[in-house]
């Protein structure tokens, strides 16, 4: 098993600069380099894909350089990838990866292997679109396609955010409490490849917030017979080695994990910013100008990021307006947003992907939280910057507006808009009808 204990201190890495002692300019993929390292993961296994490429490259600096002491295995896929981390994980071993869209989907055989054996793997997703049409640029399609094998999912916005939430993520999934895997993710380009101010902790006091792993099964330990991926049968069994649970059990156990996580992601969240100095709302969502808004802007990652910049305009009009940045996407929560959405009068989601054949994702799962509340919210769903597309401030302020009016006339419907289209723009192109609406 490898502890992961670094071997050198100096951090200055090709292409990131030093602003002082603890400040380095680094990019969102570094950033989560960085977060690996002083996690002192033992075992990484990637494959490359744009844009989470860098991430996996500086782990490979580092343990080349030896400032970090883990083991990093090559392989052919992502598939396999995350068979090696499964297999490392239930060895004992802290365990991370990063990838991107096609690399998800390939791994996502293995995703509900390493949730329903209760492995606590961190991966980092570069957010990027799905083909086809082949894109390299980011929405949020890959992101929520894994929202049922049963994955912890964070997102975040900034750089800093980046790293932090990684920290807090190893801490998170190996609670014995929990026992989950985490994805953290962050825009493709908007932050993988952007260069900004990161703080980086002192060694010393990531390990007293982060102390090494204990885990559950850790078949490295022989001294006591243990086993991973039961084959079960649908009914509970009661054996002479003693009671085997039905795949029912099993499953009940991970949903109940999930529904237990909300307070210990937020009370990890807290620690790290009593002991920090930084917080991220309250570790499920953020908060912009919410106090006196009877409106509020529901979004995720750069799509809230770029709603900040339209917020002011939208202030100077005269709108009581905020924003709620959904840092917490599964387990969903939904009582979390309940309580604060109960006095709320308006809300306008901005979806950067779509729940193909319905709405925006993010647009019907707050739908369904808010359904049991007795004086619901009016709810309008955009879908904004798909494939890399310019999510610009005037269609926030556009969609608010065109949303507000519909309330006012009492229309209601479960139709999403897209805003930033440019169809008109496909009279002369041979195959135009295709892309013609009924």
């Amino acid at each position: 098993m490898y502890d992961g204990m670094p071997r050198k201190s100096d951090l200055n890495g090709r292409g990131e600069k030093r602003v002082s002692n603890n400040i380095m300019i680094l990019t969102g993929n570094h950033a989560a380099a960085h977060a690996f390292r002083q996690a002192k993961v033992g075992v990484v296994s990637a494959y490359p894909i744009t844009p989470q490429s860098p991430v996996v490259e500086k782990i490979a600096e580092f343990i080349a350089e030896g400032k970090l002491n883990a083991r990093f295995v090559k392989v052919e896929s992502e598939h396999s990838a995350m068979a090696v981390l499964c297999a490392a994980s239930a060895t004992g071993s802290r365990v991370a990866t990063a990838t991107s869209a096609h690399g998800l989907e390939l791994m996502y055989e293995m995703l509900p292997w390493a949730s329903g054996n209760r492995l606590p793997i961190v991966l980092n997703l570069a957010t990027r679109s799905l083909g086809a049409p082949w894109s390299v640029w980011t929405d949020h399609q890959d992101f929520v396609t894994i929202r049922d094998v049963g994955w912890i999912q964070l997102f975040c916005e900034t750089n800093q955010e980046i790293y932090d939430t990684n920290l807090q993520a190893f801490k998170i999934a190996e609670d014995s409490r929990i026992y989950l895997p985490v994805v953290c993710a962050y825009d493709g380009y908007i932050l993988s490849h952007t260069a900004m101010p990161v703080k980086l902790e002192p060694q010393e006091d990531i390990d007293e917030y982060l102390p090494p792993l204990d885990h559950h099964i850790n078949l490295s330990d022989i001294s006591q017979v243990k086993g991973v991926d039961p084959v079960t049968t649908p009914q509970v069994i009661s054996r002479s080695e003693g009671t085997a649970p039905g795949y029912y059990e099993y499953r009940y156990a991970l949903q109940k994990s999930l529904e237990n996580s909300f307070n210990i992601i937020k009370e990890v969240h807290n620690e790290f910013a009593k002991r920090f100095g930084r917080s991220y709302g309250n570790g499920i969502y953020k908060t912009i100008q919410t106090e006196d808004a009877n409106t509020i802007i529901f979004a995720m990652g750069s799509v809230a990021s770029q709603a900040r910049v339209a917020l002011k305009k939208l202030r100077s009009e005269g709108l009581k307006i905020g924003i709620v940045s959904l840092k917490l996407f599964r387990p969903f929560p939904h009582e979390d947003l309940r309580e604060f959405f109960q006095d709320k009068e308006n809300i306008i989601v901005f979806d950067r992907e779509i729940g193909y054949g319905y709405e925006g994702v993010l647009s019907y799962e707050l739908k369904a939280a808010l359904y049991s509340l007795n004086n619901r919210p009016n709810i309008k769903g955009f879908i904004v910057g798909l494939g890399g597309r310019d999510v610009k401030t005037d269609h926030i302020i556009i969609g608010v507006q065109k949303a507000l009016k519909e309330f006012k006339q009492g229309l209601f419907t479960n139709k999403t808009d897209f805003l930033g289209l440019q169809l008109d723009e496909l009279g002369d192109y041979d195959e135009s009808t295709y892309f013609k609406s009924g």
